[in-house]
């Protein structure tokens, strides 16, 4: 930068004009607004000019600039280019602003540029990013060329919003797919909870001829194998990760440190915290303050929030979650509330509902049952189905029928389907002997036809995650499956027996 204003002084002084090349330098550092300051001392900038320093509002902001240039150009020039709508589109988006987009969109079409494919694509990805599916599918249907570019900007804005159903339907009608497409759709997947498939086309990609994925491909893969538990397919991911240098990139150390907390393997959590140094951001710390939250490491957990304020880092509303889990986990109900109290008071965050979750889990666990049902009473927000069940969990535990008869209510007409809670309270009934609560709870449970959800169990074995039920013959390979279970148990069973005849010789 000090170049830049040396460069600047010169030519000042010795009449030279250098305002463009010192603009380009400008907007490498970025520095914008400095930038535009000497484009304002031009005095008959050309298009090119003007998109150039659209173009840098539009990747750093502030975006409402580039409309007054855009204004500004057609003032002076009467005419615009192609490449001028494709950084506005951008820009909208940016803004998140639907009627500044149509506006745009209006001009596009009067300046007879439709027919442009890197504008029109700008164009639908504009509207796919406002959420605007209807207007970027009418978009794209009405386009005569669509390279991978355009259908990546489409399918993204379904898998953004969710659908992922209709997204998956343009990816497999792609004529040709690119690294961008592959991780759209993994990302997606991981983005929308279905793991299982976010993983799956993971792998599919790497099987694909002449393509390799990228680190945002390696980002958003991870999170689906952390919630998997695919601790082994996580760990090749991290190597190729590292052989390609992928570990530079801190949005990739972030997220094998959510696969290591997520899958037990807290040193090698560590290890690799230590590892990214000075890079830590607060997602690092938060991740590896969860870590030891989560499981029971109540003290380094807490030695790692008193190390990161030392550092200057300011934490936000993630981190005190893992904090007041681990004063839960702990059972330090006095340093709980104290870390609850000094959210706001000290650094101006406002608890929101997952945080009193964590004061309703840290007080039931400590048998304060009252206390913690007097808190979900006084919240400023509507208690959700987690919060009552955490408190009715703690009930369970320390088998107070009162506040769970009052929890459970709760419960009922929240999620009524949910058997769950009637088991609970059924169980709690059991243990102090009131079994006419239990009929009750039978009878409710038969005249809603409320049926208990059975649960699942997975096994991680060759890149694959397999998924069963008690009794299930639904996979593939049940038969098999079975026949070694059952050998397995004839193996036991004349072990067993031979032990027997041992021990009466």
């Amino acid at each position: 930068m000090n170049q830049v204003k040396q460069i600047h002084a010169f030519s000042l002084r010795n009449g030279f004009d250098y305002a463009q090349i010192l603009i380009e330098k400008l907007f490498k550092i970025p520095n914008i607004s400095y930038a535009h300051q000497l484009f304002d001392h031009i005095p008959q900038p050309t298009t090119i000019q003007f998109n150039k320093l659209i173009q840098a509002y539009a990747c750093h902001g502030p975006q409402q600039q580039c409309f007054s240039l855009y204004t500004q150009m057609y003032q002076r020039h009467c005419s615009t280019n192609p490449q001028t709508f494709t950084f506005l589109f951008a820009a909208c988006a940016s803004l998140s602003s639907p009627h500044l987009g149509r506006m745009i969109h209006a001009h596009f079409i009067l300046s007879g540029f439709k027919f442009d494919v890197f504008a029109t694509t700008a164009l639908v990805d504009m509207y796919a990013k406002l959420g605007l599916l209807e207007y970027a599918r009418n978009q794209f249907d009405h386009m005569q060329y669509k390279d991978t570019p355009t259908w990546n900007s489409l399918f993204s804005g379904y898998a953004r919003c969710g659908k992922m159903e209709e997204a998956e339907k343009l990816f497999q009608l792609i004529p040709l797919k690119n690294v961008i497409s592959w991780t759209t759709m993994i990302s997606g997947y991981s983005q929308n909870g279905q793991y299982l498939n976010a993983l799956n086309t993971f792998l599919s990609m790497v099987k694909e001829e002449g393509l390799e994925p990228n680190e945002v491909s390696v980002t958003s893969v991870l999170p689906a194998c952390a919630n998997l538990g695919a601790l082994e397919v996580g760990e090749r991911i991290e190597k190729y990760a590292r052989r390609n240098g992928y570990l530079d990139n801190l949005f990739v150390c972030n997220a094998l440190l959510e696969l290591y907390s997520k899958c037990g393997k807290l040193d090698r959590a560590m290890q690799l915290f230590n590892e990214i140094r000075n890079r830590k951001n607060l997602c690092s710390w938060n991740s590896m303050m969860m870590c030891f939250a989560i499981h029971g490491r109540h003290e380094e957990a807490l030695h790692l929030f008193r190390l990161m304020l030392r550092e200057g880092m300011v934490p936000d509303s993630i981190t005190f979650v893992a904090a007041l889990m681990a004063c839960t986990h702990g059972g330090k109900v006095a340093k709980g509330q104290e870390l609850f109290a000094s959210m706001k008071d000290k650094f101006g965050i406002i608890p929101r509902l997952e945080h009193y979750g964590c004061m309703v889990d840290l007080l039931g666990r400590k048998g304060k049952l009252n206390e913690a049902y007097n808190l979900i009473q006084t919240m400023p927000m509507k208690p959700d189905s987690v919060i009552w069940g955490t408190l009715l969990g703690a009930c369970s535990f320390h088998c107070n029928v009162e506040v769970a008869e009052k929890t459970a209510e709760a419960l009922f007409e929240l999620e009524p389907w949910n058997s769950g809670n009637y088991v609970i309270l059924s169980n709690i009934y059991a243990s102090v002997k009131r079994w006419d609560g239990v009929a009750k709870l039978r009878k409710m449970m038969k005249g809603s036809q409320i049926i208990k959800a059975a649960g699942y169990s997975s096994i991680e074995e060759a890149d694959q995650i397999h998924l069963f039920i008690v009794e299930d013959k639904s996979h593939p390979k049940s038969y098999e499956i079975y026949t070694v279970l059952e050998n397995v148990y004839h193996e036991i069973m004349k072990s067993y027996s031979g032990d027997e005849t041992e021990m009466d010789a």
